[in-house]
């Protein structure tokens, strides 16, 4: 099927589907996805600034001292292959070079996938914060437990379809969601 997203109240959706890359980031779209998408061979530095590759605005470097800020490892490794870093570390990395590009919306997927408990708490803490800003975030993720905690609306696929959608604080209390979905907790 066909996805539209919508820019700004009263403008006319745009399929997406039909338009380049870049042209969904110019739009203010942000993609962080499953497994990172790290450019391995490229230091951190440089796989930060690919993130501002459409940007000709005066505050890249703001946003890079920002992004080092949100994650100081990064600035430690600033000059190092990104191939070289932890998985945290490189979703981290990913997180960051999404962000370069001023998002309106960020779409991650799979942002908690084989991280350790610290680090997805790390990741989760970091985009609570993000959403504050101003940014929009879309998560497809199987940690529902992180997922409704962080998420103001939530929606549950079963065979890629919506088997049930609400408010996320709503979905967390409802008896049958929390058996089927939360491990009974």
């Amino acid at each position: 099927g066909k996805v539209f997203y919508t820019p700004e109240k009263g403008d006319p959706p745009i399929d997406l589907a039909s338009i380049e890359p870049e042209q969904i980031v110019g739009q203010g779209i942000s993609h962080c996805p499953e497994g990172r998408g790290v450019f391995a061979q490229l230091s951190v530095k440089e796989n930060l600034a690919i993130g501002a590759y459409l940007r000709s605005d005066n505050e890249i470097q703001k946003d890079l001292h920002d992004i080092y800020k949100m994650f100081p490892i990064l600035k430690k490794r600033s000059n190092q292959a990104a191939g070289n870093l932890s998985g945290g570390e490189q979703m981290m990395l990913a997180l960051g070079r999404s962000l370069m590009s001023r998002p309106k919306l960020l779409i991650l997927d799979e942002p908690s996938l084989g991280l350790a408990p610290i680090v997805i708490e790390t990741i989760f803490d970091m985009l609570k914060k993000i959403n504050t800003q101003g940014v929009t975030i879309l998560i497809v993720e199987q940690n529902a437990v992180m997922a409704l905690e962080l998420s103001h609306r939530a929606y549950v696929l079963e065979n890629g379809r919506v088997a049930l959608s609400g408010q996320s604080a709503d979905l967390a209390r409802d008896p049958e969601v929390r058996k089927a979905y939360l491990g009974g907790v």
